[in-house]
């Protein structure tokens, strides 16, 4: 028996990259999809691609009354929603704190946190309804540890875990679970590390699994930490990062100005402790 007969779920940003891969790993397992993206062609195309009576819905999600809409689309197609996957978010733009303005941290604020709240609050009531229902929130390792390139995304990353928390806790004796999970160094269409830097081994002396991570790679924790085999777990973030969080950190490097946190970036001719600089 899959783990997810008869589930309906749904997923935000389910048209690329981590969004798509966990799209594909709830069918697998028996899922009703629903694929909720910005982009509703590629969208579409992935609903197409699952079959079992998936569908596709386009919606910005940082727009509160495209989020009502959708949901209500969602829950008129498929009667319920069991699991809810929120997986959109995005830098925007990489920006120094003393550089930023209230605009920029509006938008990062925007698809990072608020459309968090706004897709949960519209899902949210039928699962209390009914009773019984997993929220699963994508965050970044960014909110887990310092972020010096750009301290409002770190924020608001360090926001959604919190949230994840919070939720968990005002929520639990409602029978809702809510978990999240936290990538590092996951190729994707919206973060493409090119073949060169994979090559340099140098970048497996910073993650400590040595290699970078796959959108498989954390849609199977997300489709893990819904199931049934996760039912006495909740509140829990977990770092689908390859290890980088508990092996390494972030490095001023004097030489360029600024921050690194990849060994390749300091120069090093050999692994740190080798004696080799």
């Amino acid at each position: 028996m899959a783990l997810f007969d008869d589930a309906v779920v749904a997923v935000t940003g389910g048209a690329h990259g981590i969004g798509a891969a966990t799209c594909r790993a709830f069918a697998a397992q028996g899922a009703t999809v629903a694929v909720i993206d910005i982009d509703g062609d590629g969208a579409a195309g992935v609903a197409a691609r699952l079959g079992r009576s998936a569908s596709s819905h386009r919606a910005d999600v940082t727009d509160h009354a495209a989020v009502t809409a959708t949901a209500e689309a969602v829950l008129s197609t498929h009667g319920r929603v069991d699991v809810l996957v929120n997986n959109v978010g995005h830098w925007v733009k990489v920006m120094p704190f003393h550089l930023g303005e209230p605009d920029h941290w509006d938008a990062v604020l925007g698809v990072n946190l608020i459309q968090v709240f706004s897709v949960t609050r519209a899902f949210l009531d039928q699962m209390l309804e009914r009773g019984k229902g997993v929220i699963v929130n994508v965050s970044s390792v960014e909110g887990v540890r310092a972020y010096p390139s750009d301290p409002v995304y770190a924020a608001a990353k360090a926001a959604v875990n919190h949230f994840t928390t919070s939720m968990a806790l005002a929520y639990g004796h409602r029978g809702i679970r809510v978990l999240g999970i936290a990538p590092d160094i996951t190729n994707t269409d919206q973060v493409p590390y090119d073949e060169a830097v994979q090559s340099d081994p140098r970048w497996s002396w910073w993650a400590p699994l040595g290699r970078f991570g796959t959108p498989e790679d954390n849609a199977d924790v997300i489709v893990a930490l819904a199931s049934e085999q996760f039912r006495f777990v909740t509140g829990a973030v977990v770092n689908t990062d390859g290890g980088t969080v508990v092996g390494g950190g972030w490095f001023w490097n004097e030489r360029d100005r600024r921050f690194v946190n990849r060994p390749a970036s300091l120069d090093r001719e050999g692994p740190p402790g080798t004696g080799h600089h």
